[in-house]
């Protein structure tokens, strides 16, 4: 008896999903169906080594096309899945095609979230303008990021800062405009931001925090000439003059599909610790779910690249009938200059911070700390308290203030016996 499984999308999630599948024993058909033209690919890169580089998308494949071949793993490119017909248990393609699907797997990933000034469309479709989520979308950028030019980045989040590591790499002039009153504030404390806000200023950057973008200039080619920009609680606007134009203001959950199709939603795709969704024979996996996590306590919607490769894993062992939890530490990494940072936990809510080495020195670790326990931490510079901080995170064990701040304390004393074992 035939068993097809289709995978509505094409990146790391349903990548590694499709292989885990064969991996887990599944013996009937493979599908995926992606937007992209391309094969399932690794996107951090774009933003990092790829952008000051001439690497081209072979380079940033999964596995290559003769691995999917062998393992009898079918892509279908440049298609997009229009809806999800439950009742008859097939996909509606955007050829007008119809694909029939014994179970599903969802892993539609995010989109951009676009600009939202009174300008927005014309900026949109403005040749120095960019967006930075494809491989696409870099092959626009590569040939316009040209030292000498000035490049205007709108968002100090990990992707804008990324850029503009990269960009002074290339000897680029760079401008950095973020709206919040710090760097990087979703994610980590005051005194992080501090630290990578000095690191670029230092590198020449022209970091400015609390400064909303209200629109642009244009020539008479529909190209940007100028940011117009107002600082927070000022009345008045002023120009950035500027070559090219990169924004990166976080993402958007791509869960309108299932939504459509009466699939529980709520900021990404609702599923269990199993990723199964509200149908049972639907599950979803990567940055568009929101799942429990037992680790932080909470439902989650993560974007990285560890939840899609662990999510994904976990969906393809419920479609292969051998369920178990999800339950991975969240984890994330960004690579600015020669500084890699590694952050695990989340830190929302934490009461006390502990700085375990010198930031001047560009090598610490922060501990966040909640009721007593370790709930996350950032590494720079240190991968090996990088590896024993996912252990104790992941334990959830408490520390004292003082022996987390003494580097003569040893931190492999915090991880449990059997923690311990298993490293």
């Amino acid at each position: 008896m035939s068993d097809t499984i289709a995978i509505v999308g094409a990146g790391h999630a349903a990548g590694e999903l499709a292989s885990a599948l064969r991996q887990g024993g599944h013996e009937g058909r493979i599908v995926m169906v992606g937007e992209e033209r391309w094969l399932p690919y690794q996107r951090p890169p774009l933003s990092k080594g790829y952008l000051s580089s001439a690497g081209e998308i072979d380079g940033l494949y999964l596995r290559p096309q003769a691995t999917f071949d062998g393992a009898r793993i079918e892509f279908i490119g440049a298609t997009r899945v229009v809806s999800i017909d439950r009742a008859g248990k097939a996909l509606v393609l955007s050829d007008g095609m119809r694909l029939a699907y014994d179970r599903l797997a969802i892993a539609t990933g995010t989109r951009v979230r676009r600009l939202a000034t009174v300008d927005a469309a014309r900026a949109d479709v403005a040749p120095n303008v960019h967006y930075l989520r494809s491989f696409d979308d870099l092959v626009r950028l590569r040939p316009q990021f040209v030292a000498g030019r000035h490049v205007t980045i709108v968002g100090g989040g990990y992707i804008g800062l990324e850029v503009a590591s990269a960009a002074v790499k290339q000897a680029l002039s760079v401008t950095v405009l973020e709206a919040a009153a710090r760097v990087l504030a979703r994610v980590t404390a005051p005194e992080i931001s501090a630290f990578y806000e000095q690191l670029h200023r230092t590198a020449g950057v022209d970091l400015r925090t609390g400064v909303a973008v209200r629109g642009f200039e244009f020539d008479a080619d529909g190209r940007v000439t100028a940011v117009r920009c107002r600082p927070a609680g000022a009345a008045d606007d002023f120009l950035v003059a500027t070559d090219l134009v990169v924004v990166g203001i976080g993402v958007v959950p791509n869960s309108e599909l299932a939504a459509a199709a009466g699939l529980a939603v709520n900021d990404g795709i609702v599923v269990d610790e199993t990723t199964r969704t509200s149908d049972p024979d639907i599950v979803a996996a990567g940055d568009c779910t929101r799942h429990p996590n037992a680790i932080v306590g909470r439902d989650v919607r993560l974007e990285s690249v560890p939840n899609a490769v662990e999510q994904a894993r976990a969906a393809a062992a419920t479609l292969c009938g051998q369920a178990r939890p999800y339950r991975t530490v969240p984890w994330f990494w960004s690579d600015q200059y020669d500084l890699k940072l590694q952050m695990v936990g989340l830190s929302h809510g934490y009461d006390r911070l502990v700085l375990r080495g010198d930031p001047a020195l560009r090598s610490f670790t922060a501990f966040y700390l909640h009721d007593g326990l370790v709930v996350a931490a950032d590494c720079v510079g240190r991968p090996k308290e990088f590896m024993l901080s996912k252990r104790i995170v992941a334990a959830r064990v408490p520390a004292s203030p003082e022996s987390l701040a003494d580097e003569s304390f040893d931190l492999k004393s915090l991880v449990p016996a059997n923690e311990a074992i298993r490293s």
